[in-house]
């Protein structure tokens, strides 16, 4: 290597350094120069109004495309006023805030055993009938 290309190698690393601080020191404004963007926006305005004219219409009741069939639950005397017919007892126990304790999880242990219309039902497993429901614990 002479010292012509060491020479020459030097200035363009110092070029490219210079460089490199002229282009970036956009990082080293002050936060309060940006408090005039919108929050809506992004600083290089990348959207622009792409999403003004989105319509989605009214909101769809999540996770249940079919109409839910609402059944007139009451555990232990208590209304339980968005009990949908099928859905879980365990669920519809802990929405009353009816304290249970279960053990298996799986039906087998009859640790959760309650009443539902009358008739010893497993909380773990049972679901919520259509209709009136009356749940009782004991």
């Amino acid at each position: 290597i002479t010292s012509t290309n060491m020479s020459t190698t030097r200035a363009l690393s110092l070029l490219l350094i210079a460089t490199t601080l002229v282009v970036d020191s956009s990082a080293f404004v002050p936060a309060s120069s940006h408090a005039n963007l919108s929050p809506a926006t992004t600083q290089l305005d990348i959207f622009g109004k792409a999403f003004a004219n989105e319509d989605l219409g009214p909101k769809e009741n999540a996770g249940l495309k079919k109409d839910p069939k609402a059944a007139d639950v009451t555990v232990n005397g208590k209304p339980v006023p968005k009990a949908v017919a099928g859905q879980g007892v365990r669920q519809v126990m802990n929405a009353a805030r009816v304290k249970m304790t279960y053990s298996c999880a799986k039906g087998n242990c009859g640790t959760c055993e309650l009443l539902i219309n009358g008739r010893i039902e497993k909380a773990c497993v049972a679901k919520i009938p259509r209709g009136k429901c009356t749940i009782s614990t004991y």
